[in-house]
């Protein structure tokens, strides 16, 4: 006989309705489900998938949602709320998990904040009371996918999974990418579960990756700059526009002031972007 434990998915028989719960039995245990989780009438020795867990009296209970990270799974858990003993994360039941203070970063400000997602696994402790348990860097090695040469500077969407002074690493959202971004690439400390943005910078031999939160240089120099690179982009590379174009011009086709201008341009030219030959501006 498999002894029932706390955080195990199994199926149990419907052995009969007490009040305002189910009850439900291996064969040898009894365990209740509450009747506000039965969406459709049970019938007496009918087979239900449920999963198990301690009440705070340390008994097992039943509940028909499943969570969507169990034990030796590893998935994403979006952050419901925040105290000081922890992070507490939805795994898709009806029960809330905590991910303790000790397991987050010795910073507060680096802690996890309401609607970011750790990447973790179920555990349970000798009470059976269910606890979050953050990926480790063994695992990830595990669970990583090798990345490809097409990905250098691409632009991908990431969360940190551990934090260190040297830098901060990441997972991919979309696909489970491993990611280092080095402090000198970063403008802040990305908060533990962050959703950020990282430009590739470099593919490893192993598939990892190495990326920057640091803008692109154009994308460093202002708005105004920004606005007349695009445009640059947009009509091909070159236009006939420059130093020597009226206020009215400019102001016609960029809204801005004709200095506005000469300033964006000065930082474009400098960046070694564009330059300026016979009256036009072109990208290099």
């Amino acid at each position: 006989m498999n002894e029932l434990k706390s955080g195990q998915v199994t199926e149990l028989t419907v052995l009969e309705e007490q009040g305002s719960k189910w009850i439900l039995t291996d064969g040898h245990i009894e365990i209740p489900l509450n009747s506000s989780e039965v969406q459709s009438p049970l019938s007496i020795g009918e087979r239900l998938k449920v999963f198990l867990y301690a009440d705070r009296r340390g008994n097992l209970q039943a509940t028909t949602a499943i969570p969507t990270i169990l034990q030796g799974e590893y998935g994403w858990a979006r952050v419901i709320k925040v105290t000081k003993e922890g992070a507490f994360v939805d795994i898709g039941s009806s029960r809330e998990v905590l991910v303790k203070a000790e397991d987050l970063p010795p910073i507060d400000n680096l802690w996890p904040e309401v609607g970011d997602h750790l990447f973790l696994t179920l555990r349970t402790d000798r009470n059976g009371d269910l606890f979050g348990r953050l990926v480790t860097e063994e695992k990830v090695n595990e669970l990583y996918e090798g990345a490809f040469d097409e990905m250098h500077n691409k632009n991908i969407k990431a969360r940190p999974y551990r934090l260190l002074p040297v830098g901060s690493f990441l997972l991919g959202i979309d696909a489970p990418y491993r990611i280092f971004v080095h402090n000198t690439e970063m403008e802040a400390e990305p908060r533990l579960g962050q959703e950020v943005e990282v430009r590739i910078i470099a593919v490893k031999e192993d598939g990892s990756l190495n990326g920057s939160m640091l803008p692109r240089k154009h994308e460093r120099l202002g708005k105004d700059a920004e606005k007349i690179y695009d445009y640059l982009q947009s009509v091909g590379g070159k236009m006939p526009f420059g130093d020597k174009s009226t206020p009215e011009e400019i102001t016609e086709m960029f809204h801005m002031s004709k200095g506005a201008f000469k300033r964006a341009l000065g930082s474009l030219m400098k960046a070694g972007k564009v330059k300026q030959q016979d009256g036009w501006t072109e990208m290099i």
